[in-house]
């Protein structure tokens, strides 16, 4: 299948599980906690049953990575990996917050080559293709121009008093907070603790595609579809202003990298 043609499935699929989901947002479903503090419900192992349906049909010999599929290592033998969050931002789902979006990537030899952020509640569907720029409801995004450090907007609960940046409204979904700064509605995104790749794989692409600077915590360009399927940290931000965000974060990054 070309690439274009490719996309605009996966863009389908999205949009079918955000279907999905919707149709359960905000009603009496069952959820519980896999661990202290890391919530789930049976919506989201709905939707990544149907993804996976649907995904494999598109592409039988593509590997698969997803929040809510015990991972083994046959995926790392794969040409293409599927990467995959049925719902990133379960908090908000959970609560009834529209702050939450199906997340579907396609990675090759460690880099995103499609994209596609479908958030229901918000009425937005995000999409990007490698060198073929990103979309939010097919009209074409792009990152901010900001050049300094201080005075960058954020999405953030809220900022130290002394803070030279901007809070604005953050989504729990970190795949939608990153998909703000290709949208020009933030300027940086960070983030300072081992993640999984599902969370950001996606947007990453999207933000990459709209122009901004998109690395680990480090300043490090991201791999996908590495044995561990975590990066330490993601920065997002408008090119100008990714190194001094790098040299700002670098102490506190080294020192909470260490396992």
């Amino acid at each position: 299948m070309a690439e274009a043609g490719l996309a605009k499935a996966v863009a389908a699929v999205a949009a079918e599980a955000g279907a999905l989901a919707l149709s359960h947002w905000r009603t009496d479903f069952h959820r519980w906690e896999k661990s202290p503090g890391d919530p789930v419900s049976q919506v989201d192992l709905d939707v990544n049953t149907l993804i996976r349906a649907r995904l494999s049909a598109l592409l039988p010999d593509a590997g698969w990575l997803s929040e809510e599929t015990i991972d083994t290592a046959d995926r790392l033998t794969c040409g293409q990996v599927w990467v995959v969050d049925p719902i990133d931002g379960t908090r908000d789902f959970i609560r009834g917050r529209d702050g939450w979006a199906i997340s579907i990537a396609l990675a090759e030899a460690g880099r995103v080559t499609i994209g596609v952020l479908d958030a229901p509640a918000r009425g937005e569907i995000w999409s990007a293709a490698v060198g073929q720029g990103a979309l939010r409801n097919g009209v074409s995004v792009q990152v901010g121009s900001r050049r300094d450090l201080a005075g960058a907007r954020v999405p953030i609960d809220a900022l130290p008093k002394d803070s030279d940046l901007v809070a604005v409204a953050k989504p729990n979904s970190i795949a939608l907070r990153i998909a703000m700064v290709a949208a020009d509605e933030a300027d940086m995104v960070a983030t300072l603790r081992w993640g999984n790749e599902w969370d950001i794989a996606a947007a990453a692409l999207i933000a990459a595609e709209a122009g901004a600077t998109v690395t680990d915590a480090h300043g490090v360009q991201l791999s996908f579809n590495t044995a561990s399927a975590q990066a330490f940290g993601v920065l997002a931000t408008t090119p100008a202003i990714h190194a001094a965000a790098v040299a700002r974060l670098a102490e506190r990054a080294k020192a909470l990298s260490v396992r």
